[in-house]
């Protein structure tokens, strides 16, 4: 017979809520932590080359071969890519309430690869035989290859819509939840996950972007339909390590229903009085309610039992309803703070055409290949963060994790704002080159202005995306509900995709507004005549509100687990 303390010790070996491959308690000692994680951030990697070796250099494809002016192309790409950030949302539900994760990233792969297969063959079919149908090669492609290019296009979106909520949240699930120490290296593993798909990012870019400008756009699209298939691939090869969550398999299904039923009796119950029931705060099950009774106290009137025998919903079921709902604010402030995210692969990129791209005698580089500069401004703060910034921050604030993740989103926002501000100096030091030496009305004239000047914008988004995107990340997964953790990294997701349609709308409103009766255009096609400092500055001081509305917000904010306080 096994003593107590043996058979804790033989529960300390195995991971409470997770199984293996074969369907049984998930071992420590051979599944799940970094060496599962290791496989899972390498399918993140070439996940990422693929995206956006296609995000990268898209506007230019469009005001190129498909012929578009900037600004209908920069609504395309903020449409394009607010939709491939909306659809996570959909992919984590389908992954928590069916499918479960594994299979969720398998299928979407599938889709992914199909996708960017036919983005392939529409720039192979507009370079050879669509091509030698036109006389004038300035001439727009046939509807037809414009159809299968959007088509193939939003296939990447519905692709990536699934993989990228399932894969980060499936990685996270490699770290025990129980496990003091394994929740310390899951914090990590958001910082390092950051840092590594930043590598492939950063090749990416200087890899595919050069290709797509100097050897061929089918080449171009190729090469990333060719890292999405070795992602898949290494995804395959880590099956026997994973640690597979009970959740997908037994509890997921229930959870949207159970969360759903909190305000559906709720409402039922409104007119019922919570004191007169004789229920207290006591039957929350561990939750913040019993310190602040007065925020969503109507939620608690799913507990109470209704004379008609329905049952009532349990006190766990009220805590993560209220933890839902305690999320919408934050990201509310999160949409509007992310809209400047939008335009370093729009406007950005078209400004860099316009300058001096050499970097050395005979050799110029591609306007997207500074895209890169985020990667290299990530891979240097991300070991700063960890090995600097956060022993400062503990030895000050005496807490393991050193900031709260809503103060690391904050200084995100305050860094994107400023930012802002900078692009607008540099944009506006550019307009007046371009005035002094003559060339507003010669668009297809180099402006004599270094492309070096746009690089420390470049660097304060990977900083900013160190702080507010991996803050924003941690905090939606973490504060969910156990069973709906895709679910929160979509919201993560969805609010630079809801940034991204609004962008689009905001180009497309003061496109009309300040084009008509030949007023001054914002958006020119001819950008030594457009004012895009102006909307760098409007979107500075957006996000300045929106910081303000967060630091307000932010104080009354509740955690769910108070360990991340």
């Amino acid at each position: 017979m096994k003593k107590p303390e043996d058979e804790a010790s033989l529960l300390e070996d195995y991971v409470s809520d997770s199984v293996d491959h074969r369907g049984s308690p998930a071992a420590k000692s051979s599944t799940g932590g970094w060496r599962s994680a290791w496989f899972i951030i390498g399918v993140e990697v070439a996940e990422r080359f693929a995206y956006f070796g296609i995000a990268c250099n898209l506007i230019n494809y469009l005001t190129g071969p498909l012929g578009q002016s900037t600004a209908a192309a920069a609504v395309n790409v903020n449409t394009w890519s607010g939709t491939a950030s909306m659809l996570p949302i959909l992919g984590a539900f389908v992954a928590d309430a069916y499918l479960g994760r594994y299979r969720t990233i398998l299928a979407a792969s599938l889709i992914y690869i199909l996708g960017l297969g036919l983005l392939t063959l529409s720039a192979s079919l507009f370079l050879t035989g669509e091509s030698e149908q036109r006389v004038n090669v300035s001439a727009k492609p046939s509807v037809s290859v414009n159809i299968l290019f959007f088509c193939s296009l939003y296939l990447v979106a519905i692709g990536q819509g699934g993989h990228k909520p399932c894969v980060q949240a499936f990685g996270a699930d490699q770290f025990d939840s129980g496990d003091p120490k394994e929740v310390i290296s899951r914090g990590s593993f958001f910082n390092w996950w950051f840092l590594s798909l930043s590598a492939g990012i950063s090749l990416s870019i200087i890899v595919v972007a050069y290709v797509q400008d100097n050897v061929s756009w089918a080449y171009g699209f190729g090469i990333p339909c060719l890292f999405m298939v070795m992602a898949l691939v290494m995804f395959l090869l880590g099956r026997k390590s994973y640690r597979y969550p009970k959740g997908n398999r037994e509890e997921s299904s229930n959870a949207f229903a159970r969360i759903g039923r909190v305000f559906f009796v709720a409402f039922k119950n409104r007119k019922l009085s919570l004191a007169g029931s004789g229920l207290g705060q006591g039957l929350l099950e561990d939750g913040p309610s019993e310190k602040h009774s007065g925020r969503l106290q109507f939620l608690a009137k799913a507990m109470i039992a209704r004379e008609d025998g329905a049952e009532p919903c349990s006190g766990r079921d009220v805590e993560d309803a209220k933890a839902l709902v305690r999320l919408i604010p934050i990201w509310i402030t999160s949409v509007v703070s992310t809209i400047p995210y939008a335009q370093f692969m729009t406007f950005f990129t078209k400004q860099g055409v316009t300058v001096d791209r050499r970097i050395l005698p005979g050799l110029e580089i591609p306007a997207a290949s500074l895209l890169s500069f985020i990667g290299v401004s990530i891979l240097i703060s991300v070991p700063f963060y960890e090995h600097v910034f956060l022993p400062l921050a503990r030895m000050i604030t005496k807490k393991p994790f050193g900031i709260t993740m809503l103060q690391r989103i904050g200084v995100g926002m305050v860094l994107s704002s400023f930012n802002m501000v900078l692009a607008a100096l540099v944009e506006t030091k550019r307009l007046n080159i371009a005035r002094e030496h003559g060339l507003v009305d010669k668009p297809d004239v180099t402006v004599p202005m270094s492309i070096w000047w746009f690089a420390p914008q470049y660097l304060l988004l990977g900083m900013i995306d160190v702080f507010s995107l991996v803050g924003t990340q941690e905090f939606f997964y973490d504060q969910v509900p156990t069973e709906l953790r895709s679910i929160g990294l979509s919201l993560s997701l969805s609010a630079l995709g809801l940034s991204s349609f609004l962008s689009g709308l905001l180009i497309t409103v003061i496109d009309w507004a300040t084009g008509r009766n030949g007023g001054e255009n914002w958006f020119n096609t001819n950008l030594n005549r457009a004012h895009v400092d102006y909307f760098y500055l409007l979107l500075a001081a957006f996000t300045a509100i929106a910081f303000i509305a967060f630091l307000f917000i932010s104080k009354l904010y509740v955690y769910s687990r108070v360990d991340q306080v």
